[in-house]
């Protein structure tokens, strides 16, 4: 059962984790108030550290130029923060250079029944900046798919042993056992030197679609833009709370009331 975001109490809050497409983003575009939302939470001195499906070319843009911590790209497979005492980009992978290989060759086989199976498919056009996953469009640059047409897709990863996320535009496959939520503890452990478990209640996660699921049951101040409800019947774990606006325009909602308070 969801609230309503006018009834979130933050109290002692931390933090912010968050979703980028279809939670910080608004039809594909980050718009002023979601970005100045960033600013105000920078301003409020509290952590940010986006958890995104997006690609590691992306997330290296998204370290160094953003006013964030750092940022957990594809579903968890890494991530990445500038060290500003070095000036430099820091990257963490959980695979190994070879790992990363080996699995992406493994992807390529995938890749090829789903493209041959579920007809409107096409792989994802950020995915010559991916190190460790395969990413399927089903509704960002190709015609919008049914349910059913992104179920096969899922079936056809996990035929093959993959773990695959549905986010709000793509079918997210990969080799391996991690997710959003494990990479974020592990930024957490080894960026800030705190269990994530002892003080989760002094975080926030912001989201918006199904691969979000493990972060709303985890974190007990959940927010979820109100998209998210468009997914409400494929989910068991909902957030917490829900904003009034979706996409940016909730992202920006959920940062004015944590920033005023």
């Amino acid at each position: 059962m969801t609230a309503s975001i006018e009834t979130l109490s933050t109290g002692d809050l931390s933090g912010v984790f968050f979703d980028i497409d279809g939670t910080f983003t608004a039809r594909g575009k980050i718009h002023a108030a979601a970005f100045s939302a960033l600013w105000a939470i920078r301003h409020k001195g509290l952590r940010i550290v986006p958890i995104t499906g997006r690609p590691a070319g992306w997330c290296d843009h998204i370290a160094r130029m953003w006013p964030v911590d750092g940022v957990v790209g594809e579903n968890g497979a890494f991530y990445f923060w500038h060290d500003a005492g070095e000036g430099k980009l820091q990257k963490r992978f959980l695979d190994s250079d070879e790992e990363r290989k080996a699995k992406g060759q493994r992807l390529m086989s995938v890749r090829d029944e789903i493209l041959s199976s579920v007809q409107g498919t096409a792989v994802a056009s950020d995915q010559a900046y991916r190190e460790t996953d395969l990413a399927i469009d089903y509704c960002e640059d190709v015609n919008p798919l049914g349910v059913d047409d992104v179920e096969r897709i899922c079936s056809i990863f996990k035929k093959h042993g993959a773990v695959c996320k549905v986010s709000s535009i793509h079918v997210n496959g990969w080799f391996g056992k991690y997710d959003k939520l494990k990479m974020t503890k592990n930024f957490a452990k080894e960026r800030w030197g705190i269990d994530l478990d002892d003080v989760k209640d002094r975080y926030l996660f912001c989201g918006d679609s199904p691969n979000d699921e493990p972060m709303f049951r985890y974190f007990p101040i959940s927010v979820g833009v109100r998209n998210v409800l468009a997914f409400a019947d494929r989910m068991k774990y909902l957030p917490a709370y829900v904003t009034r606006g979706e996409e940016g325009e909730g992202f920006a909602e959920m940062a004015d009331i944590i920033t005023r308070r």
